[in-house]
């Protein structure tokens, strides 16, 4: 049976006609063969409504008493009990008097909605929970009965009942509304032209929203890509500059000039991470947007303007707003700009604004020199070399013979490429220069003077400079890259884990969030999460000292979504951190999902197995319950009948059927009682210390004396048991055996010690069970082979095995020596009992 649907005519005040607008509906369905009720509709006296409800069945109403008063409400039972197609439920927002079924009459028409009843329902804007505050800013009044949101928005089909301010005065103003008498209070509080108008405003945008939910899901289900302008969407495309700001403004007002403008904010950055802009500005620029009624969205694309036009066209916008390139004139011959790309690509259906502002054409500003990555120590030594080293260079060329100008530069060369190997780009400016004012003064003629007389000399010190400056540039790149290239190995690794999870199907979220916490090495781990807005945060899962009760405690907080975070405490992360960290929260999201499907899975198994359970037990009722009845009712209308003379013979025969079939009634009832408890886990076992010899003789109480042959030594030790369970898990297992056993062929029942357990076997001689039905005839209603109708419902072996299990023990199937079925019952042995010896001597019970 599925989920009724619920359609709702909203109104913007009393008196519009929703009530009259449910009626109608509902004589059109009748006229279409349609099966609907009234199940509570209320027409305030006025006539026009009340006609409506000619014609209509309606149910009766359940009479409450208050307070030496009587009140009607709905009677959800009798509509329950009747199931129409459809019910009219009048006034969703009604609360019911103390004493009903519900609180409200919306949790009414929820029940009804889950027994497959169709509901039409009413409202007005006013009675919607969120809109509370602002109703009463508009009209001074406080609305005491209210709907959730969700209950409407939820709703199938929600139709406006709209009305003009001056249509519904001059209704009311004709006495269709309200009474004569209350007229003029209504028109001049409640139902002033402002008031109406401010409604009608509501009661439009929120439906125009609702419309635009189902816009989007029909779009998405039938891959729409084309833009339909059905409202105005403008995209601003922000690159992090300082003319962003401006952008925005300009967008908000662009977006001001038709009703319900809508803007988002989008910076698209690059997929390696190697620009980005100020994320400063970034910040600055998304509290604008928010503040100004907009949304922002941070997008990973090579392309930029391939990657802005794909946004747009998933958020189905019309706009687009672009700042004027900040590149130089120059630049423009390597390629046309993203302004010039998105415009020449966006097509007929996306306009693009480009905007002009104080930094066009200004150039970018120049990247700030990043420190090399090398090391204090080796820093350290190449500031020596450096510096120190060509000094140390000049004294010892200074005191040996002369080498030769162009040695002389090779010498100082090599000094400047070992401060660029060690120390990086500094150190190697610092050496170059050095060195080449040394050469100049000392080794250049005319000596001991900054002047140079041969040309020549001159291009060996500028190829000096220049070659120690490209050596220094390289090396320090190189130590860069390097650095870079770490951390992106152990941002992959790190991710690789984290798909490898995801392959292998792995469900620990408390693993996921400790191997984030020694990945970042964080105090502590929290994952948040909140139904809406309006509701406080609540702890999912945390690992680490004790978890912030809200994102905004956090040292750092990464959102997942609209109501799921991670907060994590313990230092503040760079942002070059955040991209594995939203991999962290993305995957910790799918394993809080992972876990719930499967809860919602064996929640859904369980049901099923208790509905298998149901059906099977109305089958096996169906024939094995009735059997006994039938022939104890033959019995007994065979002894009243007067028709007959019956000896005292044929009295005790028909007497004896009536006993034998209430015993198989209480057997059978027995049964399916105890897999009912062990099937809602009702099952308790009182644990204690139970001989056997003391149990299994009163589980043998069933059968016939000759059937059994009991071998059970008294020096076994004593066993943990619950004897009531543990007879009843005998009994069954024994008739079972007997059952099958062929005639003069007794069942043995014997018993023995096995290092900590004490094992029971039951032991028959019948046809036995093949290997792969050894588990299966454990199962309830489940009979083995060509057993009869009417000599059980295969309950027995179940009921056993579940009340022996639930004393920690177990019951298993093993082919007998010679053929035939073994069951062994394994139960735990009393805790610190000598060990027992097999060649003692022992007596049988």
């Amino acid at each position: 049976m599925g989920r009724g649907k619920l359609r709702i005519y909203l109104g913007a005040a009393p008196g519009v006609g929703k009530t009259y607008s449910m009626l109608s509906e509902a004589h059109r369905r009748v006229e279409r063969g349609t099966d609907c009720v009234v199940a509570f509709v209320e027409h305030h006296s006025r006539p026009r409504t009340e006609v409506m409800l000619h014609g209509l069945e309606m149910m009766p109403r359940a009479e409450i008493e208050y307070r030496n008063t009587m009140f009607t409400e709905m009677d959800v039972d009798a509509v329950l009990a009747r199931k129409p197609a459809v019910a009219l439920v009048d006034e969703l927002a009604h609360t019911n008097i103390p004493g009903s079924r519900n609180a409200k009459r919306w949790q009414d028409v929820e029940e009804l909605l889950a027994a497959g009843i169709d509901v039409i329902s009413t409202v007005n804007i006013q009675h919607l929970e969120s809109l509370g505050d602002v109703v009463e800013s508009i009209t001074g009044v406080r609305q005491r009965e209210t709907v959730p949101d969700e209950v409407v928005r939820r709703a199938d089909q929600i139709e406006l009942v709209d009305m003009s301010p001056q249509a519904l005065r001059r209704r009311m103003a004709h006495g269709n509304v309200y009474k004569p008498d209350k007229v003029d209070a209504a028109l001049s509080n409640y139902f002033r032209p402002g008031n109406l108008t401010a409604l009608r405003e509501l009661a439009l945008l929120w439906t125009a929203d609702r419309v635009d939910e189902y816009l989007q899901e029909y779009r998405t289900e039938h891959r729409v890509s084309k833009i339909w302008g059905s409202r105005e969407r403008i995209v601003v495309g922000l690159t992090g500059g300082p003319e962003g700001r401006t952008l925005i403004r300009r967008a908000v007002r662009l977006a001001e000039k038709g009703a319900g403008g809508e803007v988002l904010a989008v910076y698209i950055s690059r997929s390696d991470g190697l620009t980005s802009a100020s994320p400063k500005e970034l910040a600055v620029q998304r509290t604008l947007v928010e503040d100004l009624g907009g949304t922002f969205h941070h997008v990973v694309g090579d392309d930029v303007p391939a990657g802005l036009l794909d946004f747009s066209r998933g958020v189905n916008a019309t706009q687009i707003v672009l700042g004027v390139s900040r590149r130089r004139s120059w630049q423009y011959a390597f390629s046309p700009g993203v302004s010039a790309t998105v415009a020449r690509e966006s097509g007929p259906d996306l306009d693009v604004h480009i905007v002009t502002h104080d930094e066009a054409a200004k150039g970018r500003n120049l990247p700030v020199v990043r420190r090399t990555k090398l090391g204090r120590s080796r820093t350290i030594w190449g500031w020596l070399v450096g510096i120190v080293g060509p000094v140390l260079l000049t004294l010892l060329l200074g005191v040996t013979p002369e080498i030769g100008l162009a040695n002389d530069v090779l010498l100082f060369l090599t000094l400047t490429v070992a401060a660029a190997l060690l120390g990086g780009l500094r150190p190697a400016l610092a050496s170059a220069a050095a060195g080449s004012v040394l050469l100049n003064y000392y080794f250049t003629p005319p000596i001991h003077e900054l002047t140079i007389a041969d040309p020549e000399n001159i291009v060996a010190l500028v190829v000096f400079v220049g070659v120690a400056i490209s050596v220094a540039s390289v090396v320090d790149l190189a130590a860069r890259r390097t650095h870079q290239a770490a951390r992106l190995r152990a941002e992959a690794e790190t991710l690789s884990f984290l798909a490898g999870s995801v392959l292998r199907g792995e469900t620990g979220l408390d693993a996921l969030l400790e191997r984030l916490r020694e990945t970042f090495a964080m105090e502590s781990v929290a994952l948040l999460e909140r139904r809406d807005d309006t509701e406080p945060w609540s702890c999912v899962a945390f690992v680490g000292t004790r978890p912030v009760g809200r994102p905004e405690d956090a040292d750092v907080d990464m959102p997942v979504g609209d109501h799921l975070a991670l907060a994590l405490t313990g230092r503040v992360l760079p942002g070059e951190d955040r991209r594995v960290l939203g991999a962290f929260a993305a995957q910790a999201a799918v394993v809080l999902d992972r876990q719930r499907l499967v809860d919602e899975a064996e929640e859904a198994r369980r049901q099923a197995e208790g509905n298998k359970i149901r059906t099977s037990l109305l089958a096996a009722v169906s024939h094995d319950l009735r059997t006994p009845l039938a022939g104890i009712k033959a019995s007994v209308s065979s002894l009243r009948s007067d028709d007959v003379d019956w000896s005292e013979e044929d009295r005790a025969e028909l007497l004896a059927n009536v006993e034998e079939g209430a015993d198989r009634l209480d057997h059978l009832v027995g049964n399916l009682l105890d897999v009912s408890r062990l099937e809602t886990g009702t099952v308790t076992a009182v644990l204690r210390q139970t001989d056997l010899d003391e149990v299994v003789p009163m589980a043998l109480v069933s059968v016939p004396d000759d059937s059994v042959e009991l071998d059970i030594p008294e020096t076994l030790p004593m066993v943990v048991v619950d004897r009531g369970l543990l007879e009843r898990a005998v009994a069954n297992v024994v008739e079972n055996a007997v059952k099958y056993s062929p005639a003069g062929t007794p069942v043995l029942v014997a018993a023995s010690a096995l290092a900590d357990r004490v094992e029971l076997r039951v032991v028959d001689r019948g046809p036995g069970v093949p290997d792969e039905a050894k588990e299966r005839i454990f199962g309830a209603f489940q009979r083995y082979g060509d057993a009869p109708r009417g000599a059980g419902v295969g309950l027995g072996l179940a009921v056993a095995r579940g009340f022996v299990e639930a004393m920690g023990g177990t019951v298993t199937a093993e082919d007998t020596p010679g053929g035939g079925l073994t069951m062994t019952i394994g139960l735990r042995m009393e805790e610190g009992a000598p060990p027992f010896h097999p060649d003692a001597t022992a007596g049988t019970t």
